[in-house]
């Protein structure tokens, strides 16, 4: 991929997609399978924020169905069956097992069961997948003596049995919104990180016509027109509209704080993600991901600049604190925590008080209406529904272009890399053709580079360097090379947080990223200087909050 805004030559675009998270990313896909011409801005990197603040599921939203929201539960689980079908690399089937307790009304097992029963039957399509080993079964409920024998931790004070149904994981996220990137970029698109909007080019008629864009790296601004402007700027995408209009009161954003920890203490058997409920009615989940627990998530209302946000002492604090009320043997500390991370989720403002019960459904507004023809905004949103969001979005933009009605393929194609009919059998063909590496390297780059691990194994054969393996996963140094030439990768953090996992379960060390650093800096020609500023940059990302 090259970046846009490197090479820019007054090209006029159908669309302009403003953000690079999961739902700019399905926007700009999108509207490239239907032919029109589309550029992507991110002023950061492709999926920094809230795309990678997630609790790496794909799920059809279970307690969105207390609130009523039965029209959203259906969308999600269906979009979870799409996701598994176009990206099977990525998004795979995984038992659930909600616990239930004798305290709590909501979480009797009776009452649960209504759900559990509703759930299957919204999903009542969840077996229509291409890859067959992606199927799901019904729920069931097991006894209390069968939970305390599967997952040994869960607390046994007031436990009554649990519910076992599934819902997905996604292994990385990050890479599955790049994945849609991609697959924009194959159908024509261009985009471009770190490349910020200032401002909108607004004609006499008041009609949108374009940004105001500057490479962040460079510099360098231009003037970027376009036919539609399609702001997916995500927790500031009522910030990024108040630079097109000071007085506009149509996108109000509330933004909602999830954080997650990561730990490596033995909590979970690993065949399950355990759900329990806290005293307070929340819910918060334990995930086995690579080796390690994650933990998450807070739904806490924040307010301020989201430019200023960060993950504190004190929001750890109490999700630990949590955990410890409802299960285990409540010494989960701080001293566990190995890595901590969070992110803003963008709420439309006409909703609950309480951001918990927040619906998560998104909005799509025409700014037409406040007299800027040419913009669209969306509001709100969750990952699992992004691609259904950027069909009934360019549904809009269709309308307005007249231009002739289509129908969307996205839902019936793979995305790039994932072309993958049948995910068991395409991983022992990695293993059996490729006997030169290791079973983890194998296993772990067959699943999040999909068909183009082929790419990473010749580049670390071309250079024996790049093989060295890089940490228990088998993650190796050529990895780092292809993030920089095929994948935009332009500073350490993007690599190791966004282009590989070697700095997502928390710091590797001294020693990796000197090394993952010493082969970026061959590739982008980084001087001792800016070598030593971005490991630093990287290390005070990843220091654990102290206050």
């Amino acid at each position: 991929m090259q970046r846009l805004i490197e090479n820019y030559t007054d090209e006029h675009f159908d669309v302009i997609v403003v953000g690079g998270g999961i739902t700019g990313a399905s926007v700009a896909y999108e509207a490239a399978t239907r032919g029109l011409k589309v550029a992507l801005l991110e002023m950061k990197d492709f999926s920094w924020a809230t795309s990678a603040a997630t609790s790496k599921l794909i799920h059809g939203g279970m307690r969105y169905l207390a609130n009523g929201e039965i029209r959203l539960v259906r969308e999600s689980l269906r979009e979870r069956r799409v996701l598994e079908n176009i990206a099977p690399n990525f998004v795979y089937p995984m038992p659930a097992m909600m616990t239930h307790n004798s305290t709590q009304f909501k979480n009797n097992k009776r009452v649960v069961k209504v759900g559990m029963l509703m759930y299957d039957l919204l999903s009542y399509d969840k077996n229509f997948t291409w890859d067959r080993s992606k199927k799901i079964p019904m729920h069931k409920t097991i006894s209390r003596r069968e939970v305390i024998k599967r997952e040994p931790n869960v607390r046994t004070s007031g436990l009554t049995g649990a519910s076992i149904f599934y819902d997905c994981t996604s292994i990385f996220p990050e890479r599955l919104t790049l994945a849609f990137i991609k697959s924009a970029v194959a159908y024509g698109a261009k985009v471009s990180n770190y490349t910020r909007v200032d401002g909108f080019l607004i004609n006499d008629r008041q009609e949108v016509t374009g940004v105001q864009a500057k490479d962040l790296f460079s510099g360098a601004t231009h003037a970027i027109s376009g036919t539609m402007v399609i702001n997916c700027g995500g927790p500031w995408a009522d910030i990024l509209l108040g630079v097109a209009k000071s007085d506009t009161q149509s996108c109000i954003l509330r933004r909602s704080e999830g954080i997650h920890v990561i730990t490596d203490r033995k909590l979970l058997s690993g065949k399950y993600v355990v759900g329990s409920m806290t005293p307070s009615g929340r819910h918060f989940f334990l995930i086995p991901w690579r080796g390690h627990t994650l933990i998450g998530t807070t739904d806490k209302s924040f307010t301020g600049n989201p430019d200023e946000y960060r993950v504190t002492r004190q929001s750890i604090d109490e999700l630990l604190a949590e955990v410890n009320a409802s299960f285990g043997d409540g010494t989960l500390s701080f001293a566990d925590v190995r890595h901590t991370f969070g992110g803003l989720r963008p709420l439309v403002e006409d909703q609950t008080e309480e951001t918990y019960v927040s619906s998560r459904r998104y909005e799509i507004f025409d700014n037409a209406e406040e007299g800027l023809n040419g913009l669209l905004t969306v509001e709100g949103g969750k990952y699992t529904t992004s691609r259904r969001l950027a069909e009934n979005c360019l549904k809009i933009v269709a309308a307005k272009l007249k231009l002739p009605r289509v129908r969307s393929i996205t839902a019936k194609h793979y995305l790039a890399g994932s072309e993958i009919r049948d995910m068991d059998a395409f991983v022992r063909a990695v293993h059996r053709d490729n006997k030169d590496f290791s079973g983890p390297t194998l296993e772990y780059l067959s699943r999040n580079y999909g068909t183009e691990y082929a790419a990473i194994l010749e580049l670390a054969r071309e250079d024996s360097r790049l093989a060295d393996t890089l940490n228990a996963d088998g993650e190796i140094l050529a990895q780092v090379t292809y993030a920089i030439r095929q994948e935009m990768a332009l500073t350490l953090s993007d690599i190791v947080m966004r282009r590989t996992g070697i700095g997502t379960l928390g710091n590797p060390g001294k020693e990796v990223l000197q090394k993952v650093a010493a082969i970026a800096a061959r590739e982008l020609n980084w001087d001792a200087g800016k070598i030593k500023q971005e490991i630093s940059d990287v290390n005070n990302l990843l220091k654990l909050p102290e206050d």
